[in-house]
């Protein structure tokens, strides 16, 4: 299902359930952080949440925040338009597996996949609701940019919503925690192009709010947008830069999605969405960005420009990400849809929504991961691992030494050159399991044989490492040991019980023997 709005998504979660409305005031500053990681980490991930009248410094922000909007299972597949995320996974799959037709039953079913794919093109057209209210602040008059504040909108009553020119200030820009630098778009996509290929780029990259016509762009070295903006700084010329909120769900999910460079990410949200994404160009550059956004900030980074102090932030880890350099953008237009939700997020100690994100990438990429290194049975990144810390791999294993391929070969896929602590398991084991996980890695492993130490590229968010993005790795080898591992004794068998015996007993149990 596409959703032509973040409001339009808004509503369905509450239409089945998924949603909890707060009325009262609720400030961005902490309290709405406080607020949804008590919901986040509770059963099931608990409910979206929609504050209807956040607070910013004191004042009621026109538009209602949306937060934990993916941060369940159930959720999280709402927004992919499917009934489980699996069903997208192995949509993908089977995708990835076809092949030229022999037949003309074959070829019928590879013409039924092409017109699903015709969706996936997005197309440029000349107008959306994303431009519903439109400043332009090369040529708005400064009398016309006093903030004028409302009183709160009703969510469910575009009538309601503000037609005056918004600010930076106005929007309902969370403070997360308390050592933070400052306000900080938490849910943003990010649009660059590449000025030698052409090639877009959609991307989730932090901002920071410096003042109304300022914000730092946090990205790191190894993303997209920062090897676009080296070429930018390396010709003197200004970057074009456009960040949208809000709009179809899938938008955030395929900026965060592990997709080869150069791949455009709106061909998966198109894809996703069985509906072509419009784009419309901006108003002061020639980026585009989804129609139905509901918020479009425009603007420049300009390479002549010293880089600008950005943080503390309380990131994914756990910890605070202590201040760094990155590039300033300068606004030049904010647009909104006139019913704009403000989407957000939060991050920190896990569990968060955040795990929920990561882990459908996972799952829906998996086919691709496949297509390398057949023997994969399943990943998984449990919420301890806060994604690239730790990830748990299962193998069909056929020959010796094979877990060290895999190690190798997932540290050089893309995002995967992060990961910390790579554990390889027997395709008995299930890696969404972590105590099970945790019994075979103790059990199967002698840790001088089977331990693996290597050096690479590293978050540069992670605090642990002696130099920032310069880190070391570690995998573990916790399979059955074949001859030629350095294993010379007899592997013993794991203990289970009869299979007659437990369907017995189960019986038993059924009919309330243990009552009895």
């Amino acid at each position: 299902m596409a959703f032509d709005s973040f409001g339009g998504f808004v509503r369905s979660l509450e239409e089945s359930g998924e949603l909890q409305r707060v009325t009262d005031p609720v400030a961005t500053e902490l309290e709405i952080t406080e607020l949804a990681d008590r919901e986040m980490k509770s059963a099931g991930g608990g409910k979206a949440l929609l504050i209807e009248r956040p607070q910013v410094h004191g004042r009621s922000s026109p538009f209602p925040v949306a937060i934990n909007t993916m941060g369940s299972w159930k959720r999280m597949a709402a927004a992919l338009g499917r009934s489980t995320v699996d069903e997208a996974a192995a949509e993908l799959g089977s995708l990835m597996k076809a092949k030229p037709p022999t037949n003309f039953r074959e070829a019928a079913g590879l013409l039924r996949t092409a017109f699903e794919l015709r969706h996936a093109r997005p197309k440029t057209v000349k107008d959306g609701p994303c431009k519903d209210v439109v400043q332009r602040f090369d040529s708005i008059p400064e009398s016309s940019r006093v903030t004028v504040w409302p009183a709160a909108p009703d969510w469910k009553n575009p009538a309601s919503y503000p037609t005056h020119h918004p600010t930076l200030g106005e929007l309902p820009v969370l403070k997360c925690w308390p050592l933070d630098g400052g306000r900080f778009l938490t849910l943003p996509c990010v649009v660059t192009r590449d000025p030698d290929t052409g090639d877009r780029n959609l991307g989730m990259y932090r901002v920071q709010i410096y003042d109304e016509r300022t914000v730092g762009l946090h990205w790191q070295l190894q993303k997209v947008a920062a090897r676009h903006g080296r070429r930018y700084y390396e010709t003197g010329t200004r970057m074009p830069v456009a960040i949208f909120l809000g709009g179809d769900p899938v938008f955030p999910f395929c900026a965060t999605a592990p997709l080869p460079d150069g791949l455009d990410e709106f061909l998966l949200a198109g894809w996703l969405r069985r509906r072509s994404v419009e784009m419309v160009r901006c108003e002061t550059n020639d980026l585009e960005v989804p129609a139905a956004a509901d918020f479009v900030i425009e603007g420049y980074v300009d390479p002549l420009e010293p880089l600008r102090g950005e943080g503390p932030f309380g990131d994914h880890t756990g910890y605070y990400t202590l201040p760094d350099r990155y590039p300033v953008m300068h606004v030049t237009a904010i647009t909104h849809r006139r019913d704009a939700v403000y989407p957000a997020t939060i991050v920190g100690r896990p569990p968060m929504e955040d795990f929920y994100i990561g882990a459908a990438s996972v799952k829906l990429f998996l086919p691709v991961f496949r297509m390398n290194f057949p023997e994969i049975i399943d990943i998984a990144l449990p919420a301890e691992g806060v994604f690239h810390n730790l990830v748990f791999v299962s193998i069909r294993k056929t020959y010796p030494m094979q877990a060290y391929k895999i190690m190798h070969g997932l540290w050089g896929m893309g995002q995967m050159m992060f990961t910390k602590y790579i554990i390889v398991v027997d395709d008995d084991v299930d890696v969404h399991d972590t105590r099970e996980v945790l019994f075979r890695w103790c059990a199967n492993t002698d840790p001088q044989r089977d331990g693996l130490c290597t050096r690479g590229p590293a978050d540069v968010l992670d605090h642990a490492t002696p130099e920032v993005g310069m880190g070391s790795k570690m995998g573990f080898d916790a399979t059955r040991k074949l001859a030629g591992e350095g294993y010379h004794r007899e592997w013993p068998p794991l203990i289970t019980m009869d299979p007659a015996v437990r369907v017995r007993v189960g019986a038993w149990v059924r009919g309330g023997i243990m009552n009895s």
